[in-house]
């Protein structure tokens, strides 16, 4: 089977800081991969040069075979639609949206009824144990609600990769334990690619395999 990412050559500069220098690696289906480092290390932008976020100075990425570094950023925005998951530190929910609606919201683009979108919305919510505060917004709920809210709304198009940036590094440990039990889990059972950043240890040993990064370069594969 193909890897479903490879990364050639890949390099990000802003102005005269090379933030990523010649990253290189490729990812199985169905593995969970940590991407590891201190603080400056480049981890958060490599995260988000492979996820499509960023746009390389050079080098290649690509995802289920599509070069995503060749996408304009119309074609790259309608590819992470439907391939892509993100799910963020910060949760960046809507606070104006209930638990469902947030969920809901990478759907609004679709040509889908009301009545579609929502109950997608509940079974994705299902999948991460949040059938009960769906209605409650983002105020109402605990970090690690809101997290999971996040990573409902991450599945919600059933995409082939999910990265995860930090996913823990708002929460307090035991509910930062919980999120990567999930993730964990959703990655066992529904095969899905997983590639996450941390710069903790004991979230590294749940993983498959660890990159560790330095300086902006991979000192191990």
């Amino acid at each position: 089977m193909n890897d479903i990412v490879t990364v050639k050559n890949l390099s990000k500069s802003f102005g005269t800081v090379q933030a990523v220098r010649n990253v290189s690696f490729n990812v199985r289906p169905g593995e969970f991969l940590i991407i590891q480092g201190h603080s400056g290390s480049g981890k958060t932008t490599l995260l988000n040069l492979v996820a499509g976020l960023e746009k390389a100075t050079s080098g290649e990425v690509n995802i289920v075979e599509k070069c995503i570094t060749a996408m304009g950023e119309d074609q790259m925005a309608l590819f992470r639609r439907y391939n892509v998951g993100i799910v963020f530190q910060f949760f960046n929910l809507i606070p104006t949206l209930n638990a469902l609606e947030n969920i809901a919201l990478p759907l609004f683009p679709e040509k889908l009824n009301r009545k579609e979108m929502f109950e997608r919305s509940r079974r994705a919510a299902s999948q991460v144990g949040l059938d009960s505060r769906l209605t409650h917004y983002p105020g109402e709920l605990s970090g690690g609600e809101q997290q999971r809210v996040a990573i409902a709304r991450a599945l919600i198009n059933n995409p082939k990769v999910v990265f995860a940036d930090e996913p823990t590094g708002n929460l307090d440990s035991d509910t930062g334990k919980k999120i990567i039990e999930l993730l964990r889990d959703l990655n066992r059972k529904r095969g899905l690619t997983v590639i996450m950043i941390t710069h903790d240890d004991s979230v590294a040993t749940e993983s498959d395999r660890v990159i560790r990064m330095k300086d902006g370069a991979i000192v191990n594969v």
